[in-house]
């Protein structure tokens, strides 16, 4: 993506197409901290909201009990400008939603799950925001909330993301990125979520091994990089992809492997603690969604557990 989008390696076909109406946009705007009740609908919340980065603190702190979500950055009622990139970032995240919506409503009612599909909404922020599952700063990386229905993302991840992480400069990385968020969207529409959720509580009762439930967070991360990857097909059958977006894509998807991750963090992997995939599976499983275009072969959970 490099300046900004249009000046890419590889652009995406995006300019002058629909964006979505789904997007709000809640930069420099004044929030406060508030604090999530132990046991209320932000922790339970919390209890399947997983970081596509693979950054657990923002889950951790929820699921602490009564916790102070940390307080809104000083000077930020002091406003906000938007540079001509994060415009354009902005614009491109429009687009790309769009293209979500447009699959999932064709995909899903002619699927056997015969799901009504609801549209999720993006709430871009900087900083700071107060979601339905609690407060959140910029460094917990995009996430999904079940509580509001939202995709939460800072526009500077792209920047965290191949600065940081590796990924390849390229605007078709944050398609992945929020195609995978609003994987989630489906897990939640179609039960998916809620059944992780009840896993999550037998692992805190102690019914099931935290390395246990561990499989099965992983197996819903890869499901949900498995309908980013239907998505991307959508998108290349409408011919909307340049060359090299899909190469992008697996980019991203390596980048955020649990393995590169702690590899970056630590200097070895814990297999152990995995709780997303590996690069090579997030990989796998992106592209076995972009082959088939659809759900048929989305049972992550079959091969995984």
């Amino acid at each position: 993506m490099g300046a900004a989008a249009p000046e890419s390696r590889h652009t995406m076909k995006w300019q002058g197409r629909r964006q979505s109406t789904n997007v709000n946009d809640q930069r420099g705007r004044p929030v406060a901290g508030r604090t999530v009740a132990k046991g209320g609908l932000g922790v339970v919340a919390a209890l399947v909201l997983f970081l596509l980065t693979g950054n657990g603190s923002f889950l951790t702190d929820l699921l602490g009990g009564g916790v102070q979500a940390p307080p809104a950055p000083s000077g930020r009622e002091s406003g906000y400008t938007e540079t001509a990139r994060e415009k354009t970032l902005f614009e491109y995240v429009s687009v790309a939603l769009a293209d979500i919506e447009d699959t999932w409503n064709q995909v899903l009612p002619r699927s056997q799950y015969r799901a009504q599909y609801e549209e999720p909404r993006l709430t871009i922020y900087n900083d700071y925001v107060d979601t339905a599952c609690g407060g959140a700063n910029s460094g917990v990386g995009p996430f999904y909330c079940p509580g509001d229905k939202t995709i939460y993302l800072d526009l500077s991840f792209y920047d965290t993301l191949v600065q940081r992480y590796g990924a390849q400069d390229g605007d078709f990385v944050m398609t992945y990125v929020i195609a995978h968020e609003a994987g989630h969207h489906v897990q939640t529409l179609l039960g998916v979520t809620r059944e992780l959720s009840a896993l999550r509580q037998q692992a805190a009762s102690g019914a099931i091994s935290q390395a246990d439930f561990n499989r099965y967070s992983v197996a819903y991360e890869l499901q949900a990089d498995y309908l980013a990857g239907v998505v991307a097909r959508y998108m290349q059958q409408r011919g909307y992809l340049e060359r090299g977006d899909l190469t992008e894509a697996m980019s991203a998807a390596a980048a955020v492997g649990d393995d590169a991750i702690q590899q970056k963090a630590q200097g070895y992997a814990d297999p152990d603690t995995f709780n997303h995939g590996t690069s090579e599976q997030r990989q796998e499983w992106f592209k076995r969604g972009y082959e088939a275009g659809d759900l048929s072969d989305w049972d992550t959970f079959r091969e995984i557990i």
